[in-house]
């Protein structure tokens, strides 16, 4: 499915097809990017596994988290782990390019990802954090869901490899996306 547009409209129709798509495979984990967690709350008890991968704290404001403790309380208590670190296609790479120019290879491969949409860039992502965090099996197709902006309008078949291959991660099928 490839929306006209991108953005938080197109969140429940994206999340329905990843749902479907979990079940015609038999897809036991999605990793959802949610900053607020309201996107990955609308997974909760759908599938075995639900990983939210918030923006690391300091993301928008130093020292500031995102995810409201009380959202973070509720996704818990509907067993959806969450994960809030620095994003591997940033992180320390982006100081260093602030601070001194230039652009490096970390940079070019969230850059060349963002090719196909913001929201394929950040799936990749999300998916290779959760499983340097060990909340997903090595070696399984997952569904990642990420988005532009607010809201999720693209989901991918993703069999990610940890951020030491990053180059290893096969994209099985994009779901959808702007």
């Amino acid at each position: 499915m490839y929306w006209k547009s991108a953005g938080v409209i197109h969140t429940e129709k994206t999340v329905e097809l990843a749902l479907r798509k979990a079940e015609e495979y038999g897809i036991k984990s999605i990793v959802v990017a949610s900053n607020s967690g309201k996107t990955a709350e609308l997974f909760a008890g759908k599938v075995e596994n639900v990983v939210c991968v918030t923006h690391a704290n300091g993301f928008k404001e130093p020292g500031v988290h995102e995810l409201a403790p009380e959202q973070r309380e509720l996704l818990t208590g509907k067993n959806v782990r969450i994960l809030t670190t620095t994003h591997v296609l940033s992180g320390a790479e982006r100081g260093i390019s602030r601070k001194f120019g230039g652009i490096y290879p970390v940079e070019i491969i969230a850059n060349t990802l963002k090719i196909f949409g913001q929201g394929v860039k950040v799936t990749v992502e999300i998916a290779v954090m959760a499983l340097d965090a060990g909340l997903i099996p090595f070696g399984e197709d997952i569904i990642a869901i990420g988005g532009t902006g607010k809201g999720a309008d693209t989901a991918v078949v993703i069999r990610p490899a940890h951020a030491a291959n990053i180059l290893d991660t096969y994209i099985a099928e994009i779901i959808c996306k702007p």
